[in-house]
This record gives structure tokens, sequence and C-alpha cells, in this order.
């Protein structure tokens, strides 16, 4: 009788807090009188949280204000981190069902940064993806991984510096470990 083999995830891995500090320093946030109060995601200004939210109003680290939330009165830096938790929750399934290979830690913190910034469908079809799972996979576009990574740079059809900037410290986090 021939073997019979299931394939199957061997370990589920964690974001570090070492990910979660570089995360939040990546996506920043607005602070007004100690507390995490709502902002526009595309230009970092505080929104009036008397009136409908603007498309893009967040609180936090990233965090989406969803329609039924309530943030009129801030938050706080603990509940920033556990919204920030809570959101990179999907991030972390993501990494885990797209990627079939084992990873380092400062591997894995990288891609859940990365998914959290371009989200699931993006990553899931990216050339990234295929390049980590297939040692021989090439793309005619992108020569390397890095290239792949480093070209999700834009914002409304535009190369953006910040995106530039965030690629980068995710690649030295990826291929470095450099938090």
């Amino acid at each position: 009788m021939p073997p019979f083999f299931i394939l199957q995830k061997v370990l589920v891995m964690n974001f570090s807090n070492k990910g979660i500090n570089k995360l939040k320093e990546l996506e920043g946030c607005v602070k007004r009188g100690g507390k995490h109060v709502a902002y526009d995601d595309e230009t970092s200004k505080p929104v009036n949280t008397n009136r409908v939210l603007p498309r893009g109003a967040t609180i936090g680290y990233g965090h989406l204000i969803k329609p039924c939330e309530d943030f009129k009165n801030g938050i706080s830096e603990s509940k920033a981190t556990e919204l920030l938790r809570t959101d990179i929750a999907t991030s972390e399934r993501t990494v885990q069902d797209y990627i079939n290979i084992p990873l380092s830690q400062n591997q894995y913190d990288a891609l859940v940064i990365l998914v959290y910034n371009i989200g699931t469908k993006n990553f899931a079809k990216s050339t990234i993806v295929k390049y980590i799972n297939n040692p021989k996979f090439h793309s005619i576009r992108y020569s390397t991984l890095k290239s792949a990574w480093l070209a999700w740079n834009m914002a409304h059809g535009v190369v953006s510096d910040g995106l530039n900037h965030r690629r980068m410290a995710e690649w030295e986090i990826y291929a470095h470990a450099k938090y």
C-alpha cells in the first residue's frame, strides 16, 4: 500500500511585538490631548466626528472606521493597539493561507505588514506570493522578489514617496530582519 501524505501547515505563527511596533510606526496615528482621534487616511488630518465621516476615516493605527462604530470621544493607546491586533488577524490569516513554505519570524512579520497595507486580494494575486512559494518562479515584469515587493508603491496611479519608504522598510524586515 502506498504511503498516504497529508499536506498541512505545521506551524501557525503569530505577529511579533517587534512587528506590532514597526507597523505602528509605519501606519502612524493622529492624537489630540493624548487620545487617538479620527482622521482622514489620505491626509492624516483629523475629521469632524459630528458629521458624516468621509470615506477612509481612520482611527488608531490604520483602523478604518465602520458605520456602526462611534469614536467621537477618541480612544486610548490601549484601545488603538487592541483595534490594531484585531485588524491584523485578517492579514495573519492571509499570509498563512497563501504562503506555503516555512518562514522566519521577520519574514512573517514583513508579510503581515505588507498585507495590512495592500489588502488580501492584492496580496493573493501578487507576484510576491509566486516568488516566495516557488523558488524557480521567474517574472518577465519583476526580475526578483525584491523588485516585485517594491513595485507596490502607487497611490491613485502615482508613485508615492511614503509608499516607497514603507516598502523599503518592509523589505529590510523581510530580507535582513532590520526592524
